[in-house]
């Protein structure tokens, strides 16, 4: 088994025993391998190890990433900020955009949304803690503008978003997370139709499915440490 492979192994344990501690049924949550900076081949070997979800914040790099893997089923996830003049790129070639944080790129990607292809699922993305360094809706913006996205015809509103800034110890970090389970959760008495709650990483996966994650972004416990550039 390649290191990639017994690597997601040990995800894929962490992940189920995270359920298990929460009451929660494994197939609730969903495991996004963030790939962004490894090459094809590392995708390839993580698809040989049962992995179809993949996550980049890198567009043009991702796009470059999806042709040379364009002979492979993977889904693909846009989890990097989205400027206006990248809204194309991932209309044409992303499956999944989890940043949607203003109403003007989501009118693009809806209108950018190639014919025949199925509508671009789409996140709000909320900054839930108010770190002045994280991208995000406000989260009492969050609801108006998730009204706004899921009336576009060619997006499908699937739900939230959240990078939180780094909390000590697990309860702190639960407590972060659900915050945004409960704006969730006001997503769906207000009667839109979300199903995922895209939060959690390497380092507060636990935290964030205790709080009630359906989908964990997993990179660096996968791919190892990112490659870093040369001098």
């Amino acid at each position: 088994m390649t290191t990639i492979g017994s690597n997601l192994q040990t995800v894929r344990a962490r992940i189920a025993a995270a359920c298990a501690h929460a009451q929660r049924q494994v197939n609730e949550v969903t495991l996004l391998a963030v790939s962004k900076t490894f090459g094809p081949d590392a995708v390839r070997e993580a698809h040989q190890a049962g992995q179809a979800a993949f996550g980049e914040n890198y567009i043009q790099e991702a796009v470059e990433k999806i042709a040379l893997l364009a002979d492979l089923p993977l889904e693909w996830h846009c989890i990097g900020p989205i400027q206006s003049n990248k809204t194309r790129l991932v209309a044409q070639h992303f499956d999944w955009a989890h940043t949607v944080d203003r109403l003007k790129v989501a009118q693009r990607l809806s209108e950018q949304r190639p014919d025949g292809r199925p509508p671009l699922n789409v996140c709000i993305q909320v900054n839930i803690d108010g770190g002045p360094a994280k991208s995000g809706v406000a989260p009492q913006e969050a609801l108006d503008l998730a009204r706004q996205v899921a009336l576009l015809p060619r997006l499908r509103l699937r739900g939230l978003m959240t990078i939180p800034e780094p909390a000590e110890g697990f309860e702190a970090q639960v407590a972060v997370h659900a915050r945004a389970a409960e704006l969730f959760r006001q997503l769906r008495d207000a009667g839109l139709p979300v199903d995922t709650l895209s939060m959690g990483m390497t380092a507060d996966l636990e935290a964030a499915i205790a709080a009630g994650s359906t989908m964990v972004r997993v990179g660096t416990a996968i791919f190892g440490g990112r490659p870093r550039p040369a001098a």
